[in-house]
């Protein structure tokens, strides 16, 4: 007998999954500016776990540099792109957290990047 994989999806049909109509209806009524921010808070959490920050008494077995290399990159190449879009009372507060995560990144590495080498660095320039 086998189980599901956790990691797996299982396509439902519309009708299975409700209304989408309706969920588009929803998704279309959110602010740019929101789903950016929204979508950026999620990769600071995501990178801030990978770096073993995590509250949990687990946290250091959570820890994954390299995906929170992964993380960081990704978030410093949304922020730089979308911060003229969502100005600057949006994009300060998140270059803010994007910079706390690198400067977590380099105190946590064994072997430290050259300056402009970090996560992320190729968007926003060396961290220090």
């Amino acid at each position: 007998m086998s189980t599901p994989d956790s990691n797996s999806y299982v396509f439902e049909s519309a009708d299975a999954s409700g209304d989408v109509s309706q969920q588009i209806r929803d998704i279309s009524e959110v602010p740019a500016i929101e789903v950016i921010t929204t979508a950026a808070v999620h990769l600071m959490s995501a990178a801030a776990v990978k770096l073993g920050l995590a509250a949990e008494d687990n946290a250091e077995e959570l820890k994954d540099l390299d995906e929170a290399r992964k993380l960081i990159t990704a978030l410093a190449g949304l922020v730089t792109a979308a911060a003229p879009e969502i100005g600057s009372q949006h994009a300060g507060p998140l270059r803010d957290g994007l910079r706390s995560l690198q400067l977590a990144f380099r105190e946590e590495s064994l072997i430290p990047d050259a300056p402009g080498k970090g996560p992320g660095e190729k968007y926003t320039g060396a961290v220090n």
